[in-house]
């Protein structure tokens, strides 16, 4: 059973950094691909973030480039999410997410969710 549980989220004031972090269990995911999603009140479910877990490789949302930086530890089997420079607009629940193969930016492509995290960034 894959489980996904997501870590790290909180109160920040604007300019501050945050790091998520997505503790993951119940396979292997060397064939996997993980995203981080994010909603925030009376608004879609937006791709923030994914990366290829064999290979490395990472997208990112154009609104997050350069802010954000997502990892993996192969040890750990953990994926992280880096937010600096965080502004009000990034306030959500943020979600770990895990597909088979490639990434994706399209949520309903990934089979397995975690609860969520909640960012929230003040003024």
């Amino acid at each position: 059973q894959v489980q996904l549980v997501e870590s790290g989220g909180g109160l920040v004031q604007a300019g501050g950094s945050l790091r998520l972090s997505c503790a993951a269990s119940g396979r292997t995911f060397s064939s996997y691909a993980m995203g981080w999603f994010r909603q925030a009140p009376g608004k879609a479910r937006e791709f923030v973030a994914a990366i290829n877990w064999s290979i490395g490789d990472t997208y990112y949302a154009d609104s997050v480039k350069g802010r954000f930086t997502i990892v993996r530890d192969n040890a750990e089997n953990t994926v992280y999410l880096q937010l600096n420079s965080l502004k009000p607009e990034d306030t959500a629940v943020y979600y770990c997410a895990a597909r088979l193969h490639f990434y994706s930016d399209n949520g309903d492509q990934y089979a397995y969710w975690g609860q969520g995290t909640q960012v929230t960034v003040s003024s």
